[in-house]
């Protein structure tokens, strides 16, 4: 079983996004996907579809990741619109009432998409509603090995300017998922910076951008005197085996297609 993860796409039907550029960006990626891991069952992909949600730029996404040999998995980052989105991508039927937050299945894993969105916020939150739909779909699995996918990650990272505005509610949702022992791993995005670890004995990750990436945090920065990092993009490869699940960063292009001229 062969899932690719990418996360922070923030594309743009025209223009430049911090000097780089988003459809460039994304259609190295799904060139890459579709030369090396078109034997995959789906691409999730972990917010921050667009970085304006009007449904122009939905619309323009979709039709280049519908270019891509496997089905796609949206979920809702800070920069998107719920319902532009909906109307737009391709989100299960059989997702949350009012938020993009669903589950796949593939083979004996089972992924859960959750819907961080506070809109017009830049922090995420799992409210009361979604958590309960967590909890009991984490029930309905009965020890089914799986995935939890989110954009806004619900520990902190060491990052000074990207911490604050993680998940709100991190706590709640680690202790949750802490009794579970079939949660393989928590997939993150929004910080444009990859991280690795556990959390209450819960493995995490979170995703390098496909646009551009947030500088490392030293030398300290602010959000006055931010540039995107002059460093390449990259997308995961998930491959589930009989000991687990690994994970491989794949650098896609060079840091030069679509960003700023050397």
């Amino acid at each position: 079983m062969k899932l690719i993860w990418m996360s922070d796409l923030h594309f743009e039907a025209e223009g430049l996004v911090l000097g780089h550029d988003p459809r460039l960006r994304l259609q190295a990626a799904v060139d890459f996907i579709a030369q090396h891991h078109a034997d995959a069952a789906a691409c999730l992909i972990t917010g921050d579809l667009a970085e304006t949600g009007t449904v122009l730029n939905y619309r323009a996404l979709k039709g280049v990741l519908d270019q891509l040999p496997v089905p796609v998995l949206p979920m809702a980052g800070n920069h998107d619109d719920r319902k532009a989105l909906r109307e737009t991508l391709p989100v299960p039927d059989s997702a949350m009432a009012g938020f993009i937050q669903y589950r796949a299945d593939f083979g004996a894993l089972s992924v859960l998409c959750l819907d961080t969105l506070i809109p017009g916020r830049a922090a995420g939150v799992l409210c009361p509603d979604r958590m309960a739909w967590l909890q009991a779909g984490l029930e309905a699995l009965n020890g089914r090995p799986a995935i939890v996918a989110l954009h806004h990650p619900p520990m902190k990272l060491g990052l000074p300017m990207q911490d604050p505005d993680n998940l709100k509610n991190g706590d709640a949702l680690l202790e949750l998922l802490a009794g579970y022992p079939n949660v393989l791993h928590l997939l993150a995005g929004h910080v444009h910076r990859p991280c690795s670890g556990t959390a209450r004995g819960i493995p995490f990750a979170t995703a390098k951008s496909v646009l551009y990436q947030a500088p490392p945090p030293h030398p300290a920065w602010d959000w006055d005197s931010f540039r995107p990092a002059a460093e390449a993009p990259a997308l995961t490869v998930l491959e589930g085996t009989a000991e687990g699940l690994i994970l491989q960063h794949c650098q896609f292009c060079s840091f030069g297609l679509g960003g700023p001229a050397a």
